[in-house]
Formats: structure tokens, C-alpha cells, sequence
């Protein structure tokens, strides 16, 4: 298995346990849990494939991430009720999914020589639009925009790193040291209240 098959799958199962979840809060059925599970899961690596060209696209050619994707969301289906704060759970498990879609975004997109600019954004979509896609179907709040928050942040730094780091190092730790960025400033923003300046409105002047 490929560093980056590695990645996917990783991404995949903790993805579709975090859209699961949501499934949950909206007390849908099981196929509602395996469909948003799914779209969640595969969301940021099929924007990610589309968009670099990648035919065909990683669960088209590997079916096995569905499956992966549906398990997971079996799993939640009987389990969920089980949790104190899914809300909690939810938050910390997309944490981890994102550290780990972010360097398969980088992955793919250093294994076809990109600008380095697209493999930035590439690591950004992979880790940003299962998330976005998953809240967006279930009417909640996207994580990803929660006020000032790092989210995209902690994506677009992690990016960064595994680049500068893939200058001197191994591609592999390159990859470990962007998921290692990524988790380390999204927790920092759920632990420490890290947050960017957000946009206030001032009254008009008289």
C-alpha cells in the first residue's frame, strides 16, 4: 500500500465516522447514516481528483472506500446513543480526519509535479470540502466556518509546512510533519481558543 492509499483510507474512515455522527444529530435512518457518511468521506478527495485530473477517481478505481465508508457509519448507527457528547466526539474525530486529508491532498498533487501553489490548495479542498459538504446536506453549522476559528488555517499552514519540509526531507516525513502542523493548531483553537481577527461591523457615522 501507497503512502498516499494509506492516507485515503485513513481519511475515509474517520470522515465517515464524523459524518455518522451528524447523521445522528439529525436522527436519520441507516441508509441516511451510510449516504452522509459516504459523501463525507470521499467529499474532499473527489474534489481533490476532479480537479487535478486524476482519472479515475480514487473510490472509482477502489470501490473498498465505500465499503470502508458504509462499515464506519454501521458502526456509529449502533454505537452512537452510546456517547456522552457527540458533539464533542464529532469535533475532536474531524480534528484528526482533517490532519490526515490535508497531506493526502499534498500526497497526490507532489506526486504529479504540481506548482507548489496548487499543491497548497489541493491539501486545503482534500481536508475541507467532505467536512463542508457533510454540514451543509445536514443543516448544521460548517465547522469549517465557525467564527475565527482555525480550520482552513491550520489546513493552508500544514500544506506550507509539508512543503518546506520536502525540501530537505523525505516526501514520508514531509506528509507526517504537515499532519502533525494541522492537528496541533486545529486542537489549539478547540483547547486554547486560538482564533484569526473576524470582521466587525461598526455603526454608520451620523
Amino acid at each position: 500500500m501507497t503512502m498516499l492509499s494509506f492516507l485515503d483510507y485513513a481519511s475515509v474512515f474517520i470522515f465517515a465516522l464524523t459524518g455518522a455522527l451528524v447523521a445522528s444529530r439529525a436522527q436519520l435512518d441507516v441508509v441516511g447514516f451510510a449516504f452522509v457518511a459516504s459523501l463525507t468521506a470521499v467529499g474532499g478527495g473527489t474534489v481533490r481528483d476532479v480537479l487535478l485530473d486524476r482519472n479515475p477517481i480514487f473510490w472509482v478505481a477502489s470501490p473498498a472506500y465505500i465499503l470502508v465508508a458504509i462499515a464506519a457509519s454501521v458502526f456509529v448507527f449502533f454505537t452512537a446513543h452510546l456517547m456522552e457528547s457527540r458533539l464533542r466526539v464529532l469535533t475532536w474525530l474531524d480534528a484528526c480526519a482533517l490532519a490526515v486529508a490535508v497531506p493526502a491532498g499534498v500526497a497526490a498533487a507532489l506526486a504529479l509535479d504540481h506548482h507548489w501553489g496548487i499543491v497548497m490548495l489541493m491539501g486545503v479542498a482534500t481536508g475541507c470540502f467532505g467536512g463542508l459538504l457533510r454540514d451543509v446536506v445536514c443543516n448544521e453549522l460548517p465547522l469549517v466556518l465557525k467564527q475565527g476559528e482555525l480550520y482552513v488555517t491550520a489546513a493552508f499552514v500544514g500544506a506550507g509546512a509539508a512543503l518546506v519540509a520536502n525540501l530537505a526531507l523525505p516526501t514520508e516525513l514531509a506528509l507526517l510533519i504537515c499532519a502533525g502542523v494541522t492537528l496541533t493548531l486545529r486542537a489549539g483553537s478547540l483547547l486554547f481558543g486560538w482564533k484569526l481577527p473576524v470582521y466587525k461591523s461598526r455603526p454608520p457615522r451620523s
